[in-house]
């Protein structure tokens, strides 16, 4: 995935001239995302349509030198801004020195996965494009009530984010995102709003989470999908007749059998949601690769001899006929028909984590 953009203010050639801002001396690396949105109505219009309240707190991820975190300063009562790139960091902190808003920020040098975020009301963010799925997952699962995240994203990722059923790019990183939350597009920025440009055009998208958050236990939900979307256009009945699903079902209905003894490692387990920190590397997407090997994905028993019963085939299989289901295919379900299948199947004791 072709790296993000950042917002970073005043930067300079390697010739050392002044531009915008009035800062010197910093080389920006296209290999690490940081290109410069040198359009002034964009950033403008990224603020707006923030619907930023003079009481709220901002974080604003990847700041650079700060084009975006000075109008931010504007409106918000306080900008957190976490940024990686210590060079950009001591730049942001010049350029902030005294002014009236010196007191308003407050900057954070580090990893933004691998940081404990504190409150905020809005996040605003530029992001290197490889960090898109993980950081969506991260802040749709973190604790805090924050109203809304503002988030440059490539533009293609975008479309993927808000698809809706019957699109082309309707996938399981759409499903699970709208799940915990509402997602609509904001607008599209050209590549030539950025210096130097990148390859591909960019797309700004606002994300609303549910407040409370769906009753769906994460993993179970994530199970399903994942296996409904590993052929999207095969049909139901056909994906949950291979006998590696069905041994992986079969097997986490064993698991969840001696879960309801009491068995403490058991219990643990299935007590837990997905976290992005926690159930898959750092630099995988959790909700965004469709084929991708987890726990719940029979792609694990590749090459392994699937054992199961006839009669769990039977009592699968029954249930995607009570539902209607068998003849469906995941790219044409909605929401409502994911949540309906999920309940019916657990209903029946098939379980989709272990």
């Amino acid at each position: 995935m072709p790296p993000g953009l950042r917002a970073a203010g005043g930067v300079v050639k390697k010739s050392g001239k002044k531009a915008a801002g009035g800062f010197t001396g910093i080389e920006f690396h296209k290999g690490k995302g940081q290109h410069i949105l040198k359009n002034p109505m964009v950033v403008q219009s990224i603020v707006d349509k923030a619907g930023i309240k003079s009481t709220d707190t901002v974080l604003e991820i990847g700041p650079g030198t700060g084009n975006l975190t000075m109008r931010l300063l504007e409106k918000a009562k306080k900008v957190i801004a976490v940024e990686v790139d210590p060079r950009l960091v001591l730049e942001l902190q010049r350029r902030v020195q005294e002014t009236p808003y010196a007191a308003s920020l407050q900057v954070i040098q580090g990893d933004v996965m691998k940081s404990e975020l504190p409150f905020f009301d809005i996040c605003v963010a530029n992001i290197p494009y490889q960090i898109s799925s993980p950081l969506v997952f991260k802040l749709l699962t973190m604790s805090s009530n924050f109203r809304a995240a503002i988030i440059m994203f490539q533009h293609e990722f975008a479309m993927r984010l808000v698809a809706q059923t019957n699109d082309k790019l309707y996938s399981r990183l759409a499903v699970n995102t709208q799940l915990l939350a509402r997602v609509s597009h904001l607008l599209k920025v050209g590549r030539n709003n950025f210096r130097p440009p990148p390859q591909v055009d960019s797309s700004v998208v606002r994300i609303e989470p549910r407040r409370p958050p769906p009753p769906v236990n994460l993993r179970e939900w994530d199970g399903l999908v994942r296996l409904c979307f590993l052929r999207k256009n095969k049909t139901l009945g056909a994906i949950f007749r291979q006998a590696s699903v069905l041994a992986l079902l079969e097997a986490n209905a064993a698991t969840m059998a001696a879960l309801q003894t009491g068995a403490p490692d058991a219990m643990q387990h299935a007590s837990m949601f997905i976290d992005a920190d926690t159930a898959e590397p750092a630099d995988a997407d959790p909700m965004e690769d469709d084929s991708a090997a987890a726990p719940s994905d029979p792609n694990q028993l590749r090459g392994k001899k699937h054992k199961f019963s006839p009669a769990f085939k039977d009592h699968v299989l029954a249930v995607l006929t009570s539902r209607d289901m068998s003849d469906k295919r995941a790219a044409k379900l909605s929401q409502d028909d994911f949540l309906a299948l999920l309940a019916a199947f657990n209903s029946a004791n098939i379980h989709f984590s272990p």
